[in-house]
């Protein structure tokens, strides 16, 4: 089952692992809610480019 929910009024997309009996989020629509960038790949890139240790993947 997949189902929208809202988060302070913005869209998060979800599913649900019936096997696992748990939720999986959308990790872009959860970055995007608790930072407030628009734009998440060059919110990534950045991060990426400030921190050497997620730069290696």
């Amino acid at each position: 089952m997949s189902a929208l929910i809202l988060f302070e009024e913005k869209q998060v997309r979800r599913t649900w692992d019936e096997a696992k009996q748990r939720w999986y989020f959308s990790v872009q629509d959860v970055v995007e809610i608790l930072t407030g960038s628009t734009d998440i790949k060059q919110y990534v890139k950045k991060l990426k480019s400030r921190d050497p240790e997620l730069s290696r993947n």
